[in-house]
């Protein structure tokens, strides 16, 4: 299947430097910052979305502000004497005792205020920017979609082949995620049951030359990699086991957890899998106005809680526990005052949950500030980019390049330490704000931007393929103090490694992208 149509270099200079960097060649440099390490791959990241907004204030509990959740949410509040105490300061929902167990064995952190920049309250447009990592509206690949993309830049013409038979990653139930969308197709492959992955039609089709023989050609491909992708699952879960006796049948969430659990231990390389939990829009009858603790919220809590920990002690049974990481997330949190429909609305930041054997074990972040005045419309403050923690997960347990992870994201990224003692994480080069150059988005489609600060200097700038071949000038000038923008059109390159070698006196800067 030829879906990339790459012109021919002709036209650029052909000027060659003996380019090396810091003793590396180019060579070298492109397979440290673009290869994925053995140690990584077999690590899994499970995500699990929490879709309508997730009420973060009824589900962790800042003790020591109950007095003024009182003011804010009586309506709604769970008594104090039933919150599941994790510190002196910090509490979970009373249907969550499977999570407070994982918290008690070291395998729960809870990370505080979890949100972005100028918060939209829009269901759709705020997903938008949590599945593809990005604030800027006209980016349409999602952040692992870009992550992949950089590891895997022949997908999906090259896929599924001898080294990689499996998906990269699965959604499980009927749709693939925006997470996992790439420049050129989508990294997700959407299953519902891996014992009963049926094959579609076989088809051997021949493009002639039109636009509607290459579209027939690539639906026919597409089919084709369904097909075998669908047999390597099937096999694997046929082949994988589950111990645990904690899975419910009649949560539908535990049984995806526990099919997960059998397509793991069953040898299935895939290294991503997202589910969905639905019903987290809240804006009445959150609670059962009987009973504070119980109503269509906590019965969610309990969905995902005793789900979650059947599914850690099945891998604990297995053997599986360190190479196994999850992580919940929702759009926005909800509002801190409840409404008079003994409900909440959309709201702002939230608490995320990371979990696993792997995690490092505790509370991220401060508890959140609650005033003892009523202040309609207010949300919980962002303390945390979920950014950085996406780029967190990145380093440490997949082992992505800093260079690299940087690339993916449009804002000057912070490091969290999530992980500790299973992960052979890589040593973090240094990144100053605001000072070393960026090339956004990085995998790179038609064209992308260079951003990066000058100091009213004269500056040249050169494109450079994976060889230390100068093949242009693409700037040349005086500039003025402060961040620079330039935007550069990629269509006549080839897919590949590439770098922009930033030239002024003695300062010399080389920054990596890939070309799909």
């Amino acid at each position: 299947m030829k879906r990339r149509s790459f012109l021919k270099n002709g036209a650029l200079a052909s000027l060659s430097l003996p380019f090396v960097q810091n003793g590396f060649s180019m060579q070298a440099i492109a397979k440290q910052l673009f290869e994925v390490p053995k140690s990584a791959e077999d690590k899994v990241l499970i995500l699990i979305r929490m879709n309508g907004g997730n009420d973060g204030l009824n589900m962790v509990f800042p003790r020591d502000q109950y007095a003024e959740l009182v003011v804010q949410r009586a309506n709604i509040l769970v008594p104090e004497n039933q919150i599941l105490p994790l510190t002196t300061e910090v509490g979970l929902h009373p249907k969550m005792t499977g999570m407070q167990t994982l918290f008690n064995e070291g395998k729960l952190s809870v990370i505080q205020n979890v949100g972005y920049p100028e918060p939209n309250r829009s269901h759709f447009r705020s997903m938008d920017i949590w599945t593809t990592g990005a604030l800027d509206i006209n980016q349409t690949s999602g952040w692992l979609g870009r992550y992949f993309d950089s590891a895997y830049p022949n997908f999906p013409d090259a896929y599924p082949n001898v080294d990689y038979t499996d998906p990269f990653a699965i959604s499980m139930g009927s749709e693939v995620s925006t997470t996992c969308q790439g420049l050129m197709g989508n990294f997700s492959h959407a299953v519902s049951d891996p014992f009963n992955s049926s094959n579609l039609l076989l088809t051997s089709v021949t493009n002639d030359g039109t636009y509607y023989g290459g579209q027939i050609e690539y639906i026919s491909t597409l089919i084709n990699q369904t097909n075998e992708y669908g047999q390597q699952i099937s096999s694997a879960a046929s082949a994988g086991n589950s111990l645990s006796g904690m899975y419910d049948p009649l949560n539908p969430l535990a049984v995806q957890l526990k099919y997960i659990a059998q397509m793991i231990s069953g040898g299935l390389k895939t290294k991503v899998y997202i589910l969905n939990v639905n019903g987290f829009d809240t804006h009445d009858a959150q609670v059962d106005q009987n009973d504070m603790q119980e109503g269509v919220h906590a019965n969610l809590l309990k969905r995902i809680s005793d789900a979650v920990r059947a599914f850690q002690h099945d891998l604990q049974l297995l053997g599986l526990e360190q190479r196994v990481a999850g992580l919940t997330f929702s759009e926005f949190g909800r509002q801190i005052a409840s409404n008079g429909s003994m409900g909440t609305d959309h709201g702002d930041a939230a608490p995320i949950l990371l979990f696993g054997a792997c995690v490092s074990n505790g509370i991220l972040g401060a508890n959140p500030q609650i005033s003892n005045q009523v202040n309609n419309q207010a949300g919980l403050t962002m303390q945390i980019d979920f950014r950085d923690i996406y780029a967190s997960l990145l380093k440490d347990w997949f082992e992505v390049d800093a260079q690299v992870i940087q690339g993916l994201f449009e804002q000057n990224i912070t490091y969290y330490d999530l992980l500790q003692g299973c992960t052979n994480s890589i040593s973090e080069k240094p990144i100053i704000a605001q000072q070393k150059p960026l090339v956004f988005p990085n995998p790179s489609l038609g064209q992308h931007q260079l951003k990066f600060v000058s100091g009213q200097e004269y500056l040249e700038i050169f494109l450079i393929d994976q060889n230390g071949k100068v093949l242009q000038k693409t700037f040349e000038g005086q500039l003025n103090n402060g961040q620079q923008i330039l935007s550069f059109e990629l269509n006549m390159l080839n897919a590949g490694s590439y770098y922009y070698l930033l030239k002024s006196g003695s300062r010399q800067e080389l920054v990596s992208f890939q070309k799909l």
